[in-house]
């Protein structure tokens, strides 16, 4: 991964990508909005020029950003879902994969929502695939309605830790984002 700190780390690779995992290290100390093309080339070693190649606006370096970070937070799902044997457990381990996942990339976490990045478009979103393949074991059930609801709960969850409206705390996030429930 591109340090935000090193200069001249990128040798004629793949520039999007270089300069992807360098704006994902920015975010880490930062607001999105404080992200700007010229920094990531300068950071990656690159003219702007080069980058303006890959990226012809911050909204589209933004955009790739979203779309990593959606990765990224499926694959921390998918994970979460796993290491707790599927099924129930499982689901709830995504959800609460989710709100860790938000408190972990606060930035990354709140660009995913803007504008046109969003999630949502099952055939087009691994997380919100994975969400639905969840919804749909619960038996006699809406899994729209289900999948909704299991969001909505994570979602706001996230969001009231990151406002400082609620405690970081995991027995709240494991209690809360139970299936259980749903």
């Amino acid at each position: 991964m591109a340090s935000a700190t090193s200069k001249k780390t990128y040798h004629h690779g793949d520039l999007r990508t270089a300069a992807i995992e360098t704006g994902l290290a920015l975010l880490e100390s930062r607001k999105f909005n404080d992200l700007g093309l010229r920094e990531i080339a300068r950071t990656v070693g690159v003219s702007a020029t080069a980058l303006y190649r890959h990226f012809p606006d911050k909204d589209a370096l933004l955009s790739a950003l979203a779309a990593e970070g959606r990765h990224r937070l499926a694959v921390a799902q998918q994970q979460a879902a796993d290491k707790a044997g599927g099924g129930k457990a499982g689901f709830s381990a995504t959800g609460a994969a989710y709100v860790r996942f938000a408190l972990a990339n606060p930035a990354l976490y709140r660009l995913i929502f803007i504008g046109g990045s969003k999630l949502g478009d099952e055939n087009g979103d691994e997380a919100m695939r994975l969400l639905m393949q969840n919804a749909r074991m619960i038996k006699g059930a809406n899994s729209h309605v289900i999948a909704a609801r299991a969001w909505s709960m994570a979602h706001g969850l996230a969001m009231l830790i990151l406002d400082g409206q609620l405690p970081a705390d995991d027995t709240l996030i494991d209690s809360v984002i139970d299936s259980h429930h749903l």
